[in-house]
């Protein structure tokens, strides 16, 4: 419908998952393994088709459904590390902590439970690349075409995976009371998540990690604060669709 929401459009074809089930959350490394480990080559192939690491034992999962289909057009982790784990460190923490600019954040500040890190988000190809794009893992704001088994209605909304999948995780962030939470991505990335409303800031030097990398943080205050009524009707959306699927014990300052 022309003058439908971009909301209201997106409740049409998708649903976010939260995956607290074994079949859930081997879901969502499958696609992470055809992504990231047979598409892309930034990870090893493994003989059982899952992508894992040390990470998703303190991770939460969730996956974008698309409704008609029932096949899984994304999926992202937001990994939490644990209060009583310090050992256990979010993907920043293991390779770019060195690089962060503490004249800027103190991590200090951020007791461990009370943060957390945005980690492989990941579109499968069907879902994703135009002819010929390679070397991304997921796009913000262009898709293939070309997918017969999808109409062109369904196609135009294939951009918006991303975002989709962005504002949930922000949405358990924010359910679990979280202070910031953080992201590695690419600098030109951040700037047209910047554009849609994501006020992600950057934190440290950039580096080379399967491109030009640096890390990025979203204070609580900035969650939804940037977000245009379109996107935040989005994003209320996509947060009550996941308090119907859980039931957490958030994080507390004490």
């Amino acid at each position: 419908m022309e003058n439908e929401s971009l909301a209201a459009n997106f409740d049409q074809y998708f649903e976010i998952k939260f995956a607290d089930t074994k079949e859930l959350r081997r879901a969502s490394y499958q696609i992470r393994h055809s992504v990231y480990c047979e598409e892309l080559g930034w990870e090893p192939k493994q003989d059982d088709g899952l992508e894992t690491d040390e990470c998703d034992e303190y991770s939460f999962a969730l996956l974008l459904v698309h409704k008609r289909t029932g096949q899984y057009a994304g999926t992202a982790r937001l990994v939490i590390p644990p209060p009583n784990g310090p050992d256990k460190l979010l993907p920043f923490e293991q390779h770019c902590l060195e690089s962060i600019w503490r004249e800027v954040i103190d991590m200090a500040n951020y007791p461990r439970g009370g943060f957390s890190e945005i980690s492989r988000l990941a579109v499968p190809e069907s879902f994703r690349r135009r002819a010929g794009e390679k070397n991304t893992p997921f796009v913000v704001n262009d898709i293939s075409l070309d997918a017969d088994v999808f109409s062109a209605e369904e196609r135009r909304n294939f951009p918006n995976i991303a975002i989709g999948l962005y504002l949930s995780i922000i949405a358990l962030a924010k359910m679990c009371l979280h202070l910031a939470m953080f992201v590695v991505v690419e600098p030109r990335l951040n700037k047209r998540l910047n554009r849609i409303g994501f006020l992600f800031e950057q934190i440290g030097d950039e580096h080379d990690f399967h491109g030009n990398r640096a890390l990025f943080y979203l204070p609580k205050e900035k969650f939804i604060s940037g977000l245009n009524p379109e996107i935040l009707e989005l994003y209320y959306l996509l947060e009550e669709q996941l308090k119907k699927q859980m039931f957490m014990l958030p994080y507390l300052i004490r």
